[in-house]
């Protein structure tokens, strides 16, 4: 344009600049709409229990296990569904009602320690979704990645909402992660393979 001349506007001009201010928006109200959906789980109050059983035939003599599992971190998002969720395998806790102060101490070694949990090279322990399956109303067939012991295996979480509270349970293989069941008195006390998780996990507000 020379000095002086009146400048022109294209139709086709304002046409792409709408379509692309269009375009911008929609992506920031879709990010923005993501983000809404994901929110916190709160480890304050979350449980998560793990539970090993007994078996053999001297199983009357053993202990079956309650574990407390506290929940380091996670988020959830209610649109996709989907979850995540971390706990410190160290921050596991021991809490038989029928065993004596001595026999839960040597419990958490053994289960903190190498041919368990092996907190020394595994401290993390995670999970993240990876399908999630309508179960009836309220209620969901999670399925997702377990990572334990350095060793990722699919596992199933059988998920309802109960008030706001999204309780339910799922069950693994010790030898699934390279965990070998504790055995005692040539086997004759030894615990399951099969163990079985339980929680009750509430988001922030």
């Amino acid at each position: 344009m020379n000095h002086g001349e009146t400048p022109r506007f294209y139709p086709g001009c304002r046409v792409l600049n709408t379509k692309a201010l269009a375009v911008l928006a929609a992506a920031v109200l879709s990010a923005a709409s993501a983000d809404a959906q994901q929110r916190t789980i709160d480890p304050g109050k979350s449980v998560m229990t793990v539970h090993v059983y007994k078996a053999g035939i001297l199983s009357a003599f053993g202990h079956d296990h309650e574990i407390a599992a506290p929940i380091a971190a996670g988020t959830a998002d209610l649109a996709a569904p989907r979850v995540a969720l971390s706990i410190r395998a160290s921050a596991l806790r021991v809490n038989d009602a029928d065993a004596s102060d001595k026999d839960r101490a040597e419990i958490q070694k053994t289960m903190l320690g190498p041919d368990v949990l092996d907190v020394e090279r595994f401290p993390e322990i995670s999970f993240k979704s990876t399908a999630v399956e309508a179960a009836g109303a309220g209620a969901w067939k999670i399925t997702g990645d377990l990572i334990l012991r350095g060793q990722t295996r699919p596992v199933t979480l059988e998920v309802r909402d109960t008030n706001g509270h999204y309780v339910g349970t799922a069950r693994f293989k010790q030898t699934g992660f390279g965990i070998k069941p504790v055995r005692v008195a040539g086997g004759a006390v030894r615990v399951k393979d099969e163990v079985q998780v339980k929680f009750d996990i509430q988001l922030v507000n």
